[in-house]
């Protein structure tokens, strides 16, 4: 589960496969934890799923890859001879993210669901408490700063790469025609908040983190 594509020859050797039933293991996992200890009145789906995106999002699978050690199991795994590439990959946000999802599927094979969603709760249980606590929604601030100084923002989807069941999406954040932040992730709402987030510290350097703490 710790083998990157890149590593072998055969791609149904490298985690992937295992990332892609992680993924949905992890979604299935939070969702189930959050449905019934979040009340329906203050808690709808919109909310329920903003605050699912942020608990899974690449920057919390890597929160938690860092926490368990994953950026050192890729380092004694690596075949001799892929030099820095090594290096690379330990520092990148989506492989990581997918390690964790591998290691999720893994999991999930090994020992099933209802231990292998118990485990993943408390590992996820500071980025869960992180999405309650403070929410955030890089492009609706993005937005309310713009609409200031009557000016938009325009997402466009600059590449596609990987497989359908691994796609990774790039997109660019464009204001008055010119590029202000370019992000990765994902799905493409992903990456439009990373998109975002870039934008804010390059027209915002100053400004404070988007957290909207008065709604809890």
């Amino acid at each position: 589960m710790f083998t990157h594509a890149s590593w072998t020859e055969r791609r149904s050797d490298s985690y992937s496969r295992l990332a892609f039933l992680g993924d949905s293991v992890l979604g299935l996992a939070l969702t189930a934890h959050l449905y019934p200890r979040l009340e329906a009145e203050r808690f709808g789906a919109g909310r329920l799923t903003k605050i699912r995106a942020q608990s899974v999002s690449g920057v919390s699978c890597r929160a938690v890859a860092d926490r368990l050690g994953v950026p050192d199991l890729l380092r004694a795994t690596a075949p001799s001879g892929v030099g820095q590439s090594v290096e690379s990959l330990v520092e990148t946000e989506r492989v990581l993210a997918s390690v964790i999802e591998a290691v999720i599927g893994a999991c999930y094979l090994h020992a099933g669901y209802e231990r292998t969603a118990a485990a993943v709760v408390e590992a996820f249980q500071p980025e869960i408490s992180n999405a309650l606590t403070h929410p955030v929604d890089f492009k609706s601030t993005l937005q309310e700063r713009l609409a200031r100084r009557s000016a938009m923002v325009e997402y466009t989807v600059a590449a596609e790469e990987g497989p359908p069941h691994d796609r990774t999406f790039e997109v660019i954040a464009t204001v008055d025609g010119a590029p202000v932040g370019r992000g990765a992730g994902r799905s493409k709402k992903h990456a439009e908040q990373e998109a975002a987030r870039i934008a804010l510290e390059t027209l915002h350097p100053d400004a404070p983190a988007p957290y909207d703490e008065d709604e809890l």
